[in-house]
């Protein structure tokens, strides 16, 4: 198990600081140690006082841990002045860690100053030349640089100017810019953008930490720069797409969302295997159309496309029967991942679904078995819909549901120019897909 630790102050609230490297450290694998340098009394709203740890306390601390222990990789979060600066430097000079990441906090989420103003200098001067890696956000990247980081292109020329401060690398967060959320590292020949979808919520509150914290766990394991920081970046985005609203301020993050996150999936994937031996077994190979198949299930918290398990390579018909060139996977279908995800904005029962071939024949026997069937007219698609890549599945779904006031069981298109026609059949989850289709099939093999 890689050793990490951390120097940062502790957040009463639980949600940033010394509690949030632990949580992420802890459940990313590693063995999270610590050294205190501040005492905060906070809460999702404010900073209400902070009580510094006396120097040669910290100096204890730092010392007592890696002189035993040892430390794979260490962090630093708020070091509050000047003076703790100084001696943090001088303890990580003095036992020559490696990688050191540098997580320069000024601020909290709410607006209270976590650094003192004299002490940036000393920041810049005795702590980043020591590191492997600085991660401030633009606004610290702005006071760090002296000037406006507000875009990508500042951002580039923000992390030059840090990286001739002595770090190897800089991470410029990019999360208070508008549109997407993306991040620009340099390892002092490249930039490299990570870009990651914007989750429009208040509760962001410990960010910065969960994420330095996840690189320096990342990089303690063995990963390049670039992948750690990658790896860093997915973990934060599933912590901020499942934050808590807790208080009445800016709740936390949820690191713990990516080991729930991993359960749903495993327990998904079973029972997404279980129904397609279904759909093998009951010979359904003659409702598979032209452009083949696939059957999708979103994870009980599913909110994007990669919490959408299907099979990769889609179900392919042989002879009677049907199979697959591989087990299901996140993210591994658009299309039913469209379907999906827009059922569910109605919906949260609507899991699954799976797309078979049509025929009048087909819409017949669903009607004669009782499923709501629904028809959406390709023909009718605004043209500015038409025009974006995968956007007719999520406007024909959405147009079913709204003419029926319900998510159908049925959902069909007869298709049109280059587009084949197609059956869509949702259910609550693959076992109730998967018994309709059959029942389809039966009823189509009866006659």
């Amino acid at each position: 198990m890689k050793k990490i630790l951390t120097i940062a102050a502790s957040d009463s609230g639980g949600g940033a600081g010394i509690q949030a490297d632990i949580k992420t450290i802890t459940i990313l694998g590693g063995f999270a140690m610590t050294a205190v340098t501040a005492l905060t009394a906070q809460n999702t709203v404010n900073v209400k006082a902070v009580h510094p740890v006396p120097l040669a306390f910290i100096e204890n601390q730092i010392d007592a841990v890696l002189g035993d222990i040892g430390a794979d990789s260490v962090k630093t979060g708020m070091l509050l002045n000047s003076e703790t600066i100084k001696t943090v430097a001088a303890m990580l000079q003095k036992n020559r860690v490696s990688p050191l990441i540098i997580d320069p906090v000024m601020k909290s989420k709410a607006g209270d100053t976590l650094l003192e103003q004299t002490a940036i200098e000393a920041l810049k001067t005795d702590l980043i030349p020591l590191s492997f890696i600085v991660t401030p956000n633009i606004d610290e990247a702005s006071i760090l640089c002296g000037f406006s980081v507000n875009s990508i292109e500042a951002m580039k020329e923000a992390a030059l100017k840090i990286h001739k401060m002595g770090t190897e690398n800089v991470l410029i967060k990019g999360g208070h810019l508008k549109g997407d959320s993306t991040d620009i590292l340099y390892d002092g020949q490249k930039f490299s953008e990570l870009s990651s979808e914007r989750i429009d919520t208040k509760n962001t509150h410990g960010t910065g930490c969960t994420f330095s914290a996840a690189i320096a766990t990342e990089l303690a394991k063995g990963f390049s720069v670039f992948e750690a920081v990658k790896r860093a970046k997915d973990f934060i985005t599933v912590a901020i797409r499942f934050s808590f609203s807790m208080g009445s301020g800016h709740g936390p993050t949820n690191p713990f969302a990516n080991i729930a996150r991993d359960a749903q999936i495993f327990q998904c994937l079973s029972e997404l295997k279980n129904a397609f031996k279904k759909l093998r077994e009951e010979k359904t190979g003659h409702l598979i159309p032209e452009v083949q198949a696939n059957l999708g299930y979103a994870i009980p918290s599913a909110a994007c496309r990669e919490d959408i398990l299907a099979f990769p390579g889609r179900i392919i018909r042989i002879g009677e029967t049907v199979t697959t060139v591989s087990d299901p996977e996140a993210g591994a279908s658009r299309h039913i991942a469209k379907i999906i995800l827009t059922a569910l904005k109605y919906n949260r029962r609507f899991r699954s679904a799976m797309n078979i071939s049509y025929s009048p024949a087909v819409i017949e026997h669903c009607k004669t078995l009782g499923f709501s069937v629904c028809e959406f007219d390709r023909s009718n698609e605004p043209p500015d819909i038409k025009d974006i890549e995968g956007s007719t599945l999520e406007w024909g779904t959405e147009k079913a549901i709204f003419s029926l006031g319900k998510v159908p069981d049925i959902i069909f298109d007869r298709g049109d120019f280059g587009k084949e026609p197609m059956t869509r059949v949702l259910g609550t989850d693959p076992a109730a897909v998967a018994d309709k289709i059959i029942r389809i099939s039966k009823e189509i093999n009866r006659q």
